[in-house]
């Protein structure tokens, strides 16, 4: 009996022990999991430890870096629409300003606008190139639509997701790396040699984040607003095409063929008159000794007339 106790008392000390162990291996695993390894960028004192940070810090280029690998929650879309109005010829002119000035009065930025009057058998025309914020492009599509009928609406979209997001990454990677050389300039201990290098890729970084500031102000330009191309016909009616379109189309073909006769006559007259020079005393000579020739034979044909 005292055997047993004795054993169940060691074994109870060993499994305290044992849980005791595995507790405190648990506890300073999940400290060590929740310590971040700091990085740091602080620069030494150290002449040679800085002149190595230096080297290391320039060898890396900070676009490569992923800032990370969750995609975004809000898409970016590039949507383009393209509308053709068909408006009366005489009005063309005024339906295309009054859409300038109401672009005016909404969200709205004129790229383009284009007007061209008849000319002859051309009819008018016009085009608007603008861009507008989502929630005006149905009330701009509307009053279009006052101003003519809108014969054709097309609409196309391109994800630009993809671009944004990792031109953003870009930016950020490259500020912080722009931060970071700013601090390393800042250092006293910083050789001069040092200096030079930092100073070349500092200006070098911050080439490469104005190129890339300047690109994602041009994505949030098409994604933050909808183009919108609009073209202006002028409209025609079937009576005055049937009547007098091919009254015209005679008339042009005509003078076309006249003109192309003329011109086919000055070229032979001009090709020949070099040629005259030669042709006419030529052709003289040839009649004039033909003509010896035919009274040579008409006197030795002649017979002589008998003495009286």
């Amino acid at each position: 009996m005292l055997r047993r106790d004795l054993a169940l008392r060691g074994w109870l000390f060993m499994s305290r022990k044992t849980i005791a162990l595995i507790c405190l291996g648990v506890l300073i695993g999940g400290g060590c999991a929740k310590k971040a390894v700091p990085i740091t960028t602080a620069v030494s004192t150290d002449k040679e430890s800085t002149r190595s940070y230096v080297t290391a810090q320039l060898a890396v280029s900070p676009v490569n870096v992923v800032a990370g690998t969750a995609l975004a929650a809000s898409r970016y879309l590039v949507v383009r629409q393209k509308l053709v109005v068909v408006a009366p010829g005489a009005q063309l002119a005024k339906s295309v300003e009054a859409v300038v000035a109401f672009c005016g009065t909404i969200q709205c930025e004129v790229i383009s606008s284009n007007i061209t009057s008849q000319t002859g058998d051309a009819a008018p025309w016009g085009s608007l190139s603008l861009r507008v914020r989502p929630g005006d492009v149905d009330k701009l599509i509307a009053y279009v639509g006052k101003q003519g009928k809108v014969a054709q609406h097309t609409t196309e979209t391109q994800d630009k997701t993809t671009n944004v997001v990792d031109t953003d990454a870009r930016i950020k990677n490259l500020t912080e790396f722009r931060d970071n050389l700013r601090k390393m300039l800042a250092r006293p201990a910083v050789s001069v040699k040092d200096l030079v290098e930092i100073q070349e890729k500092l200006e070098e970084v911050q080439a490469e984040l104005d190129g890339e500031t300047a690109r994602r102000k041009d994505l949030a330009n098409e994604t933050e607003k909808v183009a919108i191309e609009i073209e202006f016909r002028a409209e025609r009616t079937t009576a005055s095409v049937s009547a007098f379109k091919p009254i015209g189309d005679a008339l042009r073909e005509s003078a076309s063929v006249l003109s192309e006769s003329l011109a086919s006559l000055i070229t032979a007259v001009v090709a020949i008159i070099p040629w005259l020079i030669v042709i006419v005393p030529g052709g003289w000579f040839l009649v004039k000794a033909w003509r010896r020739v035919r009274r040579k034979r008409a006197g030795a044909v002649t017979p002589e007339l008998p003495a009286a």
